[in-house]
Protein backbone atom coordinates (compact mmCIF):
# COMPACT_ATOMS: atom_id res chain seq x y z
CA UNK A 1 0.00 0.00 0.00
CA UNK A 2 1.56 3.31 -1.05
CA UNK A 3 0.83 6.83 0.08
CA UNK A 4 0.96 9.75 -2.31
CA UNK A 5 -0.18 12.38 0.20
CA UNK A 6 -0.94 12.75 3.88
CA UNK A 7 -4.56 13.52 4.61
CA UNK A 8 -5.36 14.59 8.17
CA UNK A 9 -8.70 16.37 7.60
CA UNK A 10 -10.79 16.23 10.76
CA UNK A 11 -14.21 14.61 10.69
CA UNK A 12 -16.99 14.37 13.21
CA UNK A 13 -16.82 11.31 15.43
CA UNK A 14 -19.02 8.55 13.96
CA UNK A 15 -22.31 7.70 15.70
CA UNK A 16 -22.22 5.23 18.54
CA UNK A 17 -22.51 1.60 17.45
CA UNK A 18 -25.81 1.16 19.26
CA UNK A 19 -27.41 3.18 16.45
CA UNK A 20 -25.23 2.14 13.53
CA UNK A 21 -23.93 -1.36 14.00
CA UNK A 22 -25.25 -4.48 15.69
CA UNK A 23 -22.73 -7.27 15.18
CA UNK A 24 -23.25 -10.70 16.61
CA UNK A 25 -20.37 -12.73 17.95
CA UNK A 26 -18.73 -14.53 15.05
CA UNK A 27 -20.20 -12.30 12.33
CA UNK A 28 -18.22 -11.80 9.14
CA UNK A 29 -17.05 -8.17 9.26
CA UNK A 30 -16.13 -7.89 5.60
CA UNK A 31 -15.74 -9.82 2.38
CA UNK A 32 -13.97 -9.08 -0.92
CA UNK A 33 -13.97 -11.91 -3.45
CA UNK A 34 -12.67 -15.06 -1.79
CA UNK A 35 -11.30 -13.17 1.22
CA UNK A 36 -13.25 -12.45 4.40
CA UNK A 37 -12.45 -10.91 7.76
CA UNK A 38 -13.90 -11.74 11.17
CA UNK A 39 -12.82 -12.41 14.73
CA UNK A 40 -11.35 -15.76 15.69
CA UNK A 41 -14.08 -18.04 17.03
CA UNK A 42 -12.11 -20.89 18.59
CA UNK A 43 -8.88 -21.63 20.40
CA UNK A 44 -7.70 -23.58 17.37
CA UNK A 45 -8.15 -20.53 15.14
CA UNK A 46 -6.10 -18.43 17.56
CA UNK A 47 -3.42 -21.14 17.48
CA UNK A 48 -3.43 -20.99 13.68
CA UNK A 49 -3.09 -17.19 13.79
CA UNK A 50 -0.10 -17.61 16.09
CA UNK A 51 1.42 -19.95 13.51
CA UNK A 52 0.98 -17.27 10.83
CA UNK A 53 2.64 -14.75 13.14
CA UNK A 54 5.56 -17.15 13.66
CA UNK A 55 6.04 -17.55 9.92
CA UNK A 56 6.19 -13.78 9.43
CA UNK A 57 7.97 -12.59 12.56
CA UNK A 58 10.46 -15.43 13.05
CA UNK A 59 10.97 -17.19 9.73
CA UNK A 60 10.79 -14.04 7.62
CA UNK A 61 11.88 -11.20 9.93
CA UNK A 62 14.27 -13.03 12.25
CA UNK A 63 12.58 -12.52 15.63
CA UNK A 64 13.98 -14.47 18.57
CA UNK A 65 11.18 -15.75 20.78
CA UNK A 66 11.19 -17.93 23.89
CA UNK A 67 12.48 -21.51 23.60
CA UNK A 68 8.91 -22.79 24.01
CA UNK A 69 7.65 -20.53 21.22
CA UNK A 70 10.47 -21.62 18.95
CA UNK A 71 9.79 -25.28 19.71
CA UNK A 72 6.06 -24.95 19.06
CA UNK A 73 6.57 -22.64 16.05
CA UNK A 74 4.00 -20.25 17.45
CA UNK A 75 4.29 -16.57 18.37
CA UNK A 76 2.33 -16.35 21.62
CA UNK A 77 2.27 -14.51 24.92
CA UNK A 78 -0.07 -13.96 27.85
CA UNK A 79 -1.99 -11.22 26.01
CA UNK A 80 -3.34 -13.74 23.53
CA UNK A 81 -5.63 -15.18 26.18
CA UNK A 82 -7.71 -12.01 26.62
CA UNK A 83 -7.26 -10.12 23.32
CA UNK A 84 -9.56 -10.48 20.34
CA UNK A 85 -7.92 -11.81 17.18
CA UNK A 86 -8.99 -10.36 13.84
CA UNK A 87 -8.46 -12.75 10.93
CA UNK A 88 -8.40 -12.59 7.16
CA UNK A 89 -9.29 -15.93 5.61
CA UNK A 90 -8.99 -17.11 2.03
CA UNK A 91 -12.12 -19.21 1.53
CA UNK A 92 -10.76 -20.63 -1.74
CA UNK A 93 -8.18 -22.67 0.19
CA UNK A 94 -9.34 -26.23 0.77
CA UNK A 95 -9.52 -27.36 4.38
CA UNK A 96 -10.76 -26.01 7.68
CA UNK A 97 -10.81 -22.35 8.68
CA UNK A 98 -7.47 -22.82 10.45
CA UNK A 99 -5.89 -23.64 7.08
CA UNK A 100 -7.37 -20.53 5.47
CA UNK A 101 -5.91 -17.79 7.74
CA UNK A 102 -3.64 -15.49 5.73
CA UNK A 103 -3.53 -12.38 7.93
CA UNK A 104 -4.22 -11.32 11.49
CA UNK A 105 -4.39 -8.39 13.92
CA UNK A 106 -4.58 -8.52 17.71
CA UNK A 107 -7.14 -6.14 19.25
CA UNK A 108 -7.25 -5.03 22.88
CA UNK A 109 -9.91 -2.74 24.33
CA UNK A 110 -9.08 -0.41 27.20
CA UNK A 111 -11.44 -1.98 29.73
CA UNK A 112 -10.03 -5.44 28.98
CA UNK A 113 -6.45 -4.17 29.20
CA UNK A 114 -7.05 -2.47 32.55
CA UNK A 115 -8.57 -5.66 33.95
CA UNK A 116 -5.49 -7.64 32.89
CA UNK A 117 -2.52 -5.48 33.84
CA UNK A 118 -2.49 -2.87 31.07
CA UNK A 119 -1.71 -2.50 27.39
CA UNK A 120 1.11 -4.37 25.65
CA UNK A 121 2.55 -1.13 24.24
CA UNK A 122 2.98 0.24 27.78
CA UNK A 123 6.16 -1.85 28.05
CA UNK A 124 7.75 0.52 25.51
CA UNK A 125 5.73 3.76 25.49
CA UNK A 126 4.17 6.11 28.06
CA UNK A 127 0.63 4.94 27.34
CA UNK A 128 -0.72 5.72 30.82
CA UNK A 129 0.04 9.42 30.37
CA UNK A 130 -1.85 9.46 27.07
CA UNK A 131 -4.87 7.73 28.60
CA UNK A 132 -4.91 10.10 31.58
CA UNK A 133 -5.32 13.10 29.27
CA UNK A 134 -8.42 11.55 27.66
CA UNK A 135 -10.65 10.20 30.43
CA UNK A 136 -13.68 10.72 28.18
CA UNK A 137 -12.39 8.42 25.43
CA UNK A 138 -12.09 4.64 25.19
CA UNK A 139 -8.89 3.40 23.55
CA UNK A 140 -8.10 0.22 21.67
CA UNK A 141 -4.68 -1.20 20.88
CA UNK A 142 -3.80 -2.74 17.53
CA UNK A 143 -0.92 -5.18 17.58
CA UNK A 144 0.75 -8.25 16.09
CA UNK A 145 -0.38 -7.32 12.59
CA UNK A 146 0.92 -9.55 9.82
CA UNK A 147 -0.06 -10.91 6.42
CA UNK A 148 1.48 -13.82 4.53
CA UNK A 149 3.67 -12.67 1.60
CA UNK A 150 1.35 -13.83 -1.19
CA UNK A 151 -1.52 -11.82 0.32
CA UNK A 152 0.15 -8.45 0.84
CA UNK A 153 -2.27 -6.71 -1.48
CA UNK A 154 -4.66 -3.78 -1.35
CA UNK A 155 -7.62 -6.12 -0.89
CA UNK A 156 -6.17 -7.74 2.22
CA UNK A 157 -5.24 -4.41 3.79
CA UNK A 158 -8.72 -3.05 3.04
CA UNK A 159 -10.30 -6.02 4.77
CA UNK A 160 -8.09 -5.68 7.84
CA UNK A 161 -9.09 -2.04 8.16
CA UNK A 162 -12.73 -2.90 7.53
CA UNK A 163 -12.48 -5.29 10.46
CA UNK A 164 -10.72 -2.77 12.70
CA UNK A 165 -13.26 -0.07 11.85
CA UNK A 166 -16.27 -2.35 12.45
CA UNK A 167 -14.77 -3.50 15.75
CA UNK A 168 -14.07 0.09 16.88
CA UNK A 169 -17.65 1.12 16.09
CA UNK A 170 -19.12 -1.92 17.77
CA UNK A 171 -17.31 -1.15 21.02
CA UNK A 172 -17.59 2.64 20.95
CA UNK A 173 -13.87 3.31 20.71
CA UNK A 174 -12.60 6.91 20.66
CA UNK A 175 -9.02 6.26 19.54
CA UNK A 176 -6.71 3.51 18.30
CA UNK A 177 -2.99 3.12 18.93
CA UNK A 178 -0.28 0.53 18.51
CA UNK A 179 3.34 -0.12 17.69
CA UNK A 180 4.45 -0.14 14.07
CA UNK A 181 7.89 -1.36 13.10
CA UNK A 182 10.84 -0.68 10.86
CA UNK A 183 13.05 -3.71 10.13
CA UNK A 184 16.30 -3.94 12.07
CA UNK A 185 17.63 -2.51 15.32
CA UNK A 186 19.57 0.46 13.94
CA UNK A 187 17.35 3.56 13.78
CA UNK A 188 20.09 5.43 11.92
CA UNK A 189 19.49 3.19 8.89
CA UNK A 190 15.98 4.66 8.73
CA UNK A 191 17.06 8.26 9.32
CA UNK A 192 15.11 9.66 6.37
CA UNK A 193 11.80 8.01 7.21
CA UNK A 194 12.04 8.55 10.97
CA UNK A 195 12.97 12.21 10.51
CA UNK A 196 10.04 12.67 8.13
CA UNK A 197 7.67 11.29 10.76
CA UNK A 198 9.21 13.49 13.44
CA UNK A 199 8.94 16.70 11.44
CA UNK A 200 5.57 16.11 9.78
CA UNK A 201 3.23 13.87 11.76
CA UNK A 202 4.42 13.95 15.37
CA UNK A 203 1.56 13.73 17.89
CA UNK A 204 1.33 17.01 19.79
CA UNK A 205 -0.42 18.59 22.76
CA UNK A 206 -3.04 16.30 24.30
CA UNK A 207 -2.07 13.47 21.92
CA UNK A 208 1.68 13.70 22.54
CA UNK A 209 3.30 10.44 23.59
CA UNK A 210 6.92 9.30 23.92
CA UNK A 211 8.86 6.13 24.53
CA UNK A 212 9.72 5.28 28.11
CA UNK A 213 12.83 7.32 29.00
CA UNK A 214 15.17 4.35 29.45
CA UNK A 215 14.20 2.97 26.02
CA UNK A 216 13.77 6.15 23.98
CA UNK A 217 15.71 6.60 20.76
CA UNK A 218 15.72 9.86 18.81
CA UNK A 219 13.75 10.11 15.57
CA UNK A 220 15.01 13.62 14.78
CA UNK A 221 18.01 12.33 12.84
CA UNK A 222 17.99 14.82 9.95
CA UNK A 223 17.05 18.52 9.77
CA UNK A 224 13.65 19.21 8.23
CA UNK A 225 15.13 20.96 5.21
CA UNK A 226 17.20 17.87 4.37
CA UNK A 227 14.17 15.54 4.26
CA UNK A 228 12.80 14.79 0.79
CA UNK A 229 9.12 13.95 1.44
CA UNK A 230 8.67 11.80 -1.66
CA UNK A 231 11.74 9.69 -0.91
CA UNK A 232 10.76 9.49 2.76
CA UNK A 233 7.29 8.18 1.93
CA UNK A 234 8.80 5.54 -0.33
CA UNK A 235 11.03 4.46 2.57
CA UNK A 236 8.15 3.97 5.02
CA UNK A 237 6.90 0.44 5.72
CA UNK A 238 3.50 -0.19 4.08
CA UNK A 239 1.68 -0.50 7.41
CA UNK A 240 2.88 2.92 8.56
CA UNK A 241 1.93 4.49 5.23
CA UNK A 242 -1.52 3.01 5.63
CA UNK A 243 -1.89 4.51 9.10
CA UNK A 244 -0.83 7.93 7.82
CA UNK A 245 -3.35 7.82 4.99
CA UNK A 246 -6.08 7.36 7.59
CA UNK A 247 -4.88 10.44 9.49
CA UNK A 248 -2.64 8.92 12.18
CA UNK A 249 0.04 10.65 14.23
CA UNK A 250 3.31 9.24 15.54
CA UNK A 251 4.97 9.39 18.96
CA UNK A 252 8.05 11.55 19.42
CA UNK A 253 10.64 8.84 20.09
CA UNK A 254 11.26 5.25 18.97
CA UNK A 255 12.21 2.00 20.70
CA UNK A 256 14.61 -0.72 19.56
CA UNK A 257 13.13 -4.19 20.07
CA UNK A 258 16.02 -6.62 19.84
CA UNK A 259 13.85 -9.71 20.33
CA UNK A 260 11.74 -8.91 17.28
CA UNK A 261 14.63 -7.34 15.35
CA UNK A 262 12.70 -4.11 14.84
CA UNK A 263 12.67 -0.38 15.54
CA UNK A 264 9.23 0.54 16.86
CA UNK A 265 7.25 3.77 16.67
CA UNK A 266 3.91 4.41 18.31
CA UNK A 267 0.96 5.17 16.04
CA UNK A 268 -1.92 7.23 17.49
CA UNK A 269 -5.20 7.49 15.57
CA UNK A 270 -8.16 9.35 17.09
CA UNK A 271 -11.37 8.11 15.51
CA UNK A 272 -12.44 11.72 14.90
CA UNK A 273 -9.29 12.33 12.84
CA UNK A 274 -9.82 9.59 10.27
CA UNK A 275 -9.71 11.34 6.93
CA UNK A 276 -12.99 12.00 5.11
CA UNK A 277 -12.24 9.91 2.05
CA UNK A 278 -11.48 6.81 4.12
CA UNK A 279 -14.41 7.37 6.43
CA UNK A 280 -16.63 7.56 3.36
CA UNK A 281 -14.89 4.57 1.76
CA UNK A 282 -15.30 2.17 4.67
CA UNK A 283 -18.64 3.67 5.71
CA UNK A 284 -19.63 5.54 8.86
CA UNK A 285 -21.50 2.37 9.85
CA UNK A 286 -18.67 0.01 8.72
CA UNK A 287 -20.93 -1.31 6.00
CA UNK A 288 -18.68 -0.99 2.93
CA UNK A 289 -17.59 -4.63 2.76
CA UNK A 290 -19.89 -6.15 5.34
CA UNK A 291 -21.76 -9.31 4.46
Amino acid sequence: MSADALNCDAVAEPPRPSTTLALKEGDVLGRIGNLETRLARTASEIDAAQAVRFRVFVEEMGAQLSPEAMRRKRDFDSYDTFCDHLLVLDRSIEGDSEDQIVGTYRLLRQEVAMANGGFYSASEFAIDELLARHPDKRFMELGRSCVLPDYRTKRTVELLWQGNWAYALKHGMGAMFGCASFPGIHPESHALALSFLHHNVAAKDEWAVAALPHLARDMDLMPAEAVNPKRALMALPPLIKGYLRLGAMVGSTAVVDKAFNTTDVLIVLPIASISDRYLNYYGADAGRFAS
